[in-house]
This record gives C-alpha cells, structure tokens and sequence, in this order.
C-alpha cells in the first residue's frame, strides 16, 4: 500500500511507498527524539522521587510516609496524563498533529527546568512541595499529548504493511529517553551524599532545555499528517472527538487500556519501586544500580524494535500475548530475585521484565491503539487509551506496592500476585480486541 505527505514546498502530495525516504526518515526520527526528549523528562521525575524528593522536599516526616508522599507527587503526574490527552488530542484530531507536538515539547520542557530551579522545603516551607506538584501535573499535560501526535504521525504517513514498526519509533523513543534521564542522575549520583541532594540532582532537569531546542528543530520540519489532511476539509465529520470515543468506542477504550496496563505495571514495579527498595531497603549501590536501570531500558529498545516487526507478519495480538503470558508467569519469581537482596539478581530480574515482558507488549502497542479508532478521533482515541493504561498501570503501582509490601511483613509474595493477577485480566481483554494489522485507517467507520 502507497501512503501519501506533504511536500513542504508546494503542497502537493507525495507518494511514499517504503520507509526508506527522506521524509520518512525525518519523520521516523522526530516521532523517536521528540518522544525520548518527552520521556527523559518525565522518567527523570520518577527516578528523582526514588531518591530524592523524599528527602528535599518532604522532610521532617518519617523514611517511610516520605516516600509515600514522594510517590504520590508522581502519581499526580500520571493522573494528568490523561487529561492532556484528551486536550491535546482533542486539538490534534480538530487542528492537526504538528502544532500540538510543538507545543506539548515546550511546555515538558519548561516545567522541568523550573523542577531544576526549584527551591527546597526547608528554604521556602510548603511553597515548595506544592509547587513541585503543580509543575508535575504540567508535565503530564505535556506527555499526554506527546505520545499519540508522535506514534500517528509515523504511523498515518507509513505504509500499511510497515504500520507497526513506523509507530513503534515513539515507543522506542521512551526507553530512550529513559536510558538518557538514568544515566544523567548515575553520572551525577557518584557525587558526595551532600552534594548530590543539594544541587547534583537539579543539573539533569535545567539540562533538558538543550535536549528540547534540538527537538523543536526537527520537529518544525516535518509534514502534517496526510490522513489528518484528507480530513481537513471535512468539518461535517470533525465533532468532539472525545464524546465520540467514549459513546462508540467504548469498549475499545476499556480493552485497549486493560491490555495497556500490563506494559505499565511492569515499568512502575521495576524502574520506579523497585529502584527504591533495592536502593533504601536492602542496601544496594545507587549508582549500580542505576547503570543496571539503564541497561534494562536499552534492552526494552531493542525489545520494542524486534517485537513491532514481528506484529507487521503475525499480527499485534500474537506478539504482545507473548509479552503478557510471560508477565503473569514470571512475576513471582522475579520479585523472588528482588527480595534476595544480590545485585546481579536484580539485574537478572530487571533485565527480563524490561526486555521480554513490557517490550513485547510495548513494541505494537503504538498500532494497536491507533488501529481501535477511525482518523477523525484517533489522536484522542489512542492517547486516552495510552494514557490511561499508563496512570492506572504505572502511576499507582509505586505507591500500591509500597503498601502491599507494608502489609506483607516485609515480604514480596502479595505484590507479586497482584502483578500476576494483572496480566491476567489483560489476557483476558485481548480477547475481546481485533486483531487490526490489515485494517484499512482511511475507513470512515472502522
């Protein structure tokens, strides 16, 4: 199948029947950079409330409430995602997908440059946490936007056959993006205690402002997508996209983000809770296990990338079966590995779970979604389900496990059922999706 984009220069349509052309390719690379900036920045977040926060701006509250409350600010995050996605994806089916790229970029990255300048608790009192919270809920306005405008931009110039693997750069690009936001806090991390809390932690959020110049670059020169511009004329179909999502498309919203959620479980787990508890409760080196931490996400890179081209000859469901069967079998024996308290163990675990278990379900997880909802309402359609398999899947899951362990004595075994039981119900929700690989997105109704 031929796609067709915008020549910049004249307008005019231009055929693009591969992948391999210049368009494409500077297509491809502003769906990878502009979501791995997007995500550094967010995942950057995360790794600081594993390590930091708790001990900056929550003070004066016992090691265990404080971590809570640091978890909690990021969760808040992720309950804004959503919400971005159904504004910015509301823009982006009425107005387009560039536009809406540009703007959810700028404001990620003013929202961490001021968490870098951020003053702590004990200098300015409560303004600070409160603050942290607001800036933190802006960052999730910001990356509820980004990942559908960068997966359908990709996706909607791509060759139907190649659909998968086009939308998969976005999903490479958060990985990336979190190799990026780890290895930043490890380099800074190898400083003295002191000095790490009191300004080493802040230099990988102002540096962001560098990362987000680059991408506003690439991405002011990339074409709108043609499927968007067919529909341009069209106000007769351009209603509000969101009531049409959750009026017809119900139930793909509700198995879409089921299946979703068990990618996210999997990331809040091992990249966020767990670099916590290996860290402050069992006594690990940070900055190992931060390079560990980087290595997993480098694994889910090249994970995501096999997996996507497999979904274009199978199928996305077969393959991300594979993800969520593994998951469900795997998840009491990798919390076994983490309660052992040996740092190769817990690479062994991660290593896994980043690599095999959330990449398989990630890698066609850009053209599953895209593939629930016609091109009028799929911006808002694929960043809602998206979105919220990642609030309710990584955004609660620090602070769920938190307390499961709590309740557990210690032990792991409760938060490993709870995971299992969550890929279950996934499996079950796949069930209930079809399979989207040949469906035709220029379909009026899909």
């Amino acid at each position: 199948m031929k796609t067709t984009t915008e020549n910049p220069a004249s307008n005019e349509p231009l055929v693009v029947p591969s992948l391999n052309t210049p368009q494409m390719r500077r297509i491809l690379a502003s769906s990878f950079i502009g979501s791995a900036i997007e995500f550094y920045d967010f995942i950057l977040y995360a790794t600081a409330a594993s390590l930091v926060f708790n001990k900056v701006f929550f003070v004066g509250l016992t090691p265990s409430v404080a971590i809570f409350a640091s978890f909690a600010t990021l969760a808040v995050g992720y309950l804004a995602r959503p919400v971005g996605g159904i504004v910015l994806g509301h823009f982006g089916d009425k107005l387009g997908r560039k536009g809406v790229l540009i703007t959810s970029m700028s404001i990620m990255g003013a929202a961490s440059v001021l968490i870098g300048l951020l003053p702590t608790t004990a200098q300015i009192g409560m303004i600070a946490p409160i603050a942290l919270v607001l800036l933190r809920i802006a960052q999730g306005l910001a990356v509820g936007g980004e990942w559908g405008g960068a997966m359908l931009m990709a996706l909607e110039h791509a060759p139907k056959e190649r659909r998968g693997f086009a939308a998969s750069f976005a999903n490479m690009g958060g990985p990336a993006g979190a190799v990026l936001a780890t290895l930043a806090v490890s380099v800074v991390s190898m400083l003295p205690n002191e000095q790490f809390l009191s300004w080493g932690w802040r230099i990988p959020f102002i540096a962001s402002i560098a990362l987000v110049g680059i991408g506003l670059l690439i991405r002011l020169k990339v074409a709108e997508s043609p499927l968007f511009l067919a529909l341009e004329d069209k106000a007769e179909e351009k209603r509000l996209p969101i009531l049409e999502v959750l009026t017809k498309y119900r139930k793909s919203v509700i198995s879409g983000t089921l299946v979703g959620m068990s990618s996210y479980t999997v990331q809040g787990l091992m990249t966020v809770w767990a670099i916590s508890y290996v860290v402050d409760s069992v006594g690990l080196d940070r900055t190992s296990v931060l390079n560990i931490k980087a290595i997993g996400a480098t694994l889910t890179i090249i994970g995501v990338f096999f997996a996507a081209r497999f979904s274009d000859r199978v199928g996305r469901r077969p393959v991300m079966m594979v993800g969520i069967i593994a998951g469900a079998v795997l998840a009491l024996p990798i919390m076994f590995l983490l309660q052992l308290g040996q740092l190769w163990l817990f690479a062994i675990g991660l290593f896994v779970a980043n690599g095999l278990i959330q990449a398989f379900i990630f890698g066609p997880f850009g053209a599953f979604t895209a593939e629930l909802f016609p091109t009028r309402m799929r911006y808002t359609g694929a960043s809602l389900v998206y979105q919220l398999s990642s609030t309710f899947g990584a955004g609660f899951t620090p602070m769920i496990v938190a307390g499961l362990v709590v309740l557990g004595g210690g032990s792991l075994w409760i938060a490993g059922a709870v995971w299992a039981a969550a890929f279950l119900v996934a499996a079950v929700a796949m069930r209930t999706v079809k399979e989207g690989k040949d469906a035709d997105l220029t379909a009026a109704e899909m």
